[in-house]
């Protein structure tokens, strides 16, 4: 990197530049924790002499912290596709049943929010639907973050929910269904070609619910990209320019998916993890009555801690889903 002639060629020097920061990221990362626990270890003996109760309790939570550490360090090792550390755009619509599964949609927004603020990263909702009584239509958020594709790229599916109706007289038991999909935010390293001539933008007045207008003017914008079919929209703005921003962004990443699915001939696999919105087609099954119990069926972990993992605690999930993988893409290539 030092050679001048090494900038010369500008997008092989990105990606050896790019290659390099990984590299640095898992050294410095498994430096920094090793140094940790030569630490403790230290201290352990010295306190265990003393034999100090409350030195040796706070010991213990240095060390399970550690573990926590171990654990998202391997994590990090299972995401080694290009753009697993790329921003993520996520979109959620709830399936058929009215206002229950727009409830539903919308407590998995909540729940996306509240890990996105565990993680540390950054969300942003670019569009955003209101349901006729309660919950959401349709949502597109946008989580900043690294590795934020890697890590939510596991919850692309079908989302079930049972409990007891809060909106049922009867108080009966209702099941409820919603989607998932994740894309890899399409800037920086990575470029996708749009034609402006390909593109169909209209205007339109953003509503909100029940009718009542955001604003008097046509601040809403929808995009139609032509060749493709896909369609765009954002309305979480006041002004139309940003609005266009964040349908352009939308639209870059779906763009990208979709090429990559055509290029890489993996389109039946990532439909797969499309299906219908309905009974038979979930990744995972989230029961609040007659027990508690969230459950993957890929992967088949489970938890009876349903309010924790509402509340955005999802990292087992995602570690098992992808540790899975990891194993499954291991063995195809000793195959």
């Amino acid at each position: 990197m030092a050679s001048p002639e090494f900038w010369d060629d500008q997008d092989k020097a990105r990606k050896v530049s790019q290659e390099l920061n990984t590299q640095k990221d898992w050294v410095s990362g498994w430096e920094g924790l090793n140094s940790r626990l030569v630490d403790l270890d230290e201290l352990y003996q010295m306190v265990a002499e003393e034999e100090d109760a409350g030195e040796l309790a706070e010991i213990v939570e240095e060390l399970l912290d550690a573990e926590r550490a171990l654990d998202d360090l391997e994590l990090r090792h299972l995401l080694g596709e290009n753009e697993d550390r790329l921003d993520a755009i996520m979109t959620i619509h709830p399936g058929a049943g009215g206002t229950e599964s727009a409830d539903w949609a919308q407590i998995l927004m909540r729940l996306y929010s509240r890990w996105s603020e565990r993680r540390g990263f950054e969300l942003k909702v670019l569009d955003l639907q209101p349901g006729e009584t309660a919950g959401i239509k349709s949502a597109t958020i946008e989580v900043r973050g690294d590795y934020a594709f890697g890590y939510l790229k596991s919850e692309i599916g079908v989302h079930r929910l049972v409990r007891i109706s809060p909106y049922d007289a009867a108080s009966r038991r209702h099941t409820s269904f919603a989607s998932v999909f994740v894309y890899p935010e399409a800037e920086g390293d990575i470029e996708v070609d749009i034609r402006p001539e390909d593109v169909r933008v209209d205007t339109y007045r953003a509503s909100g619910a029940g009718g009542q207008h955001v604003n008097k003017t046509d601040s809403a914008v929808r995009m139609t990209h032509e060749p493709t079919g896909i369609i765009v929209q954002c309305q979480s703005e006041r002004s139309q320019h940003k609005n266009r921003n964040s349908a352009m962004k939308i639209l870059k990443a779906r763009l990208y998916q979709h090429y990559k699915e055509k290029e890489e001939e993996k389109r039946a696999e990532v439909e797969s993890s499309k299906k219908k919105i309905e009974w038979g087609s979930q990744i995972r099954n989230y029961v609040f009555h007659p027990y508690q119990m969230v459950k993957d069926l890929r992967t088949g972990m489970e938890t009876s801690d349903v309010q924790g993992v509402t509340d955005g605690d999802i990292d087992q999930f995602i570690h098992a889903y992808l540790s899975q993988s990891g194993a499954g893409d291991a063995q195809g290539q000793s195959a």
